[in-house]
């Protein structure tokens, strides 16, 4: 049966459900207040993370966490100011960083992330898009052996996952790739990973090829969304109103007020990520590359070197700081002391967070509205698939995998 669903944000999550949706004979609205592919979707490392299952909440970081905040050379940040509105997810976020939550949310994780590439090529078979994308090996690099097994309860997660690494250490790491400098001397690489060379576009070619098949793209601001028991979903934009069959809520880091019009408070922040792109450059990395140390990644792409991580807790409102940009500059000319440049762009943005590490997917009890935003830092990552099985749900072709660990009932009311 033909439905009319309307999918709020045109992020990567938004479009790639918009389009499934389109293959299985939807009529389709997708309804962003920017463009398709700004955002989080803009500015991520463009990195496919097939191993990127296990959270940031491994066991210890309870204890970890107040030096890190404090130590001006650690890649995490957070504006005093806004401590008192962010402490109670703050708390429950920290509360997960225990063993038995770690492993279960990976295992969880690994179902969206591990078939990531597949998962994009799927997406893109058929569209000009999918010249975007590139398979590549995914490089960790460490100062040295001994940082690397000091990361070996992450590694052991990935390994139990399909994915071990094959180390290069000493001078065969400049002989693998001499952009990194004396600094780094383990490599742990990881096969069957991919990039794309530039995320933004990525999302808006996809989008004006959703439009190719009958599509609409839709740009208003979402102020609210309407349910009743006996009847379909109806909703407000600041252009006005659009009844629909389905709805689905895509909207990453400002997905939460909304969620609140429907009755649900979600623990939901905002990770503010931050990267820097080098123009023109020369004697950078040759495959996207995790720098353990500074926790950024560097990907080759079409505008040039982009260097992304960093992340910083300050809400959806505050500007950009100089302090994570100044820090991850220094980063990069220690890793990457050959490097040469011709200019840089910098940005920030917001990457929604839950107190779980885990994305919302699923229908809002029989509302006929559905969640697919949460991702935290792997949105690119599992966009494709989020929208595959969203999709599925709604033209009733629901995918063979549990997705009861991503109710969006979870965290109660």
């Amino acid at each position: 049966m033909k439905k009319k669903v309307i999918v709020i944000g045109a992020g990567i999550v938004g479009v790639s459900t918009a389009i499934w949706l389109r293959r299985f004979g939807q009529d389709v609205i997708l309804v962003d207040r920017d463009a398709p592919g700004q955002g989080a979707s803009f500015g991520n490392a463009g990195l496919l993370a097939a191993c990127a299952m296990v959270p940031v909440t491994t066991p210890g970081l309870l204890w970890h966490a107040p030096k890190m905040l404090l130590d001006p050379d650690y890649p995490l940040f957070l504006r005093w100011p806004y401590l008192p509105r962010i402490a109670p997810w703050l708390l429950r976020f920290l509360g997960k960083a225990n063993d038995t939550d770690t492993r279960r949310i990976s295992a969880h994780m690994n179902t969206l992330t591990a078939d990531t590439v597949a998962q994009h090529l799927a997406l893109t078979e058929g569209l000009k898009a999918r010249e975007f994308l590139h398979k590549s090996d995914y490089v960790y690099a460490y100062g040295s052996r001994a940082e690397f097994d000091a990361d070996s309860y992450s590694w052991g997660i990935r390994r139990q996952h399909g994915f071990a690494p094959t180390l290069i250490e000493g001078p065969q790491v400049h002989e693998f790739d001499p952009s990194f400098g004396n600094k780094i001397t383990c490599l742990a690489v990881v096969k069957d990973h991919g990039f794309v060379t530039d995320p933004g576009g990525y999302v808006a070619a996809l989008a004006t090829e959703f439009e190719d098949m009958g599509g609409r793209v839709l740009r208003a601001n979402v102020t609210d969304i309407e349910t009743g028991e006996a009847t379909a979903p109806r909703v407000i934009t600041d252009s006005g109103p659009i009844d629909c069959d389905r709805a689905v809520l895509a909207s990453g880091a400002w997905s939460k007020p909304l969620m609140a019009k429907l009755g649900l408070t979600i623990p939901l922040e905002t990770e503010r990520g931050y990267h820097i792109v080098l123009k023109n450059p020369s004697g950078g990395p040759k495959a996207p590359s995790m720098i353990a140390s500074g926790k950024f990644v560097a990907t080759p792409m079409k505008a040039g070197l982009r260097c992304a991580g960093i992340v910083e807790l300050g809400g959806l409102e505050a500007g950009a700081s100089d302090a994570p940009l100044k820090l991850l500059r220094r980063q990069i000319r220690d890793t990457f002391p050959a490097l040469e440049f011709q200019g840089e762009e910098t940005w920030m943005g917001h990457r929604p967070a839950t107190t779980d590490s885990m994305p919302l997917i699923g229908q809002v009890r029989r509302s006929g509205v559905y969640t697919a935003f949460g991702h935290q830092h792997v949105g690119l990552t599992c966009g494709p698939k989020t929208g595959r099985l969203v999709a599925g749900l709604i033209a009733d072709q629901p995918a063979n995998q549990d997705l009861s660990p991503f109710d969006p009932q979870r965290f109660g009311r």
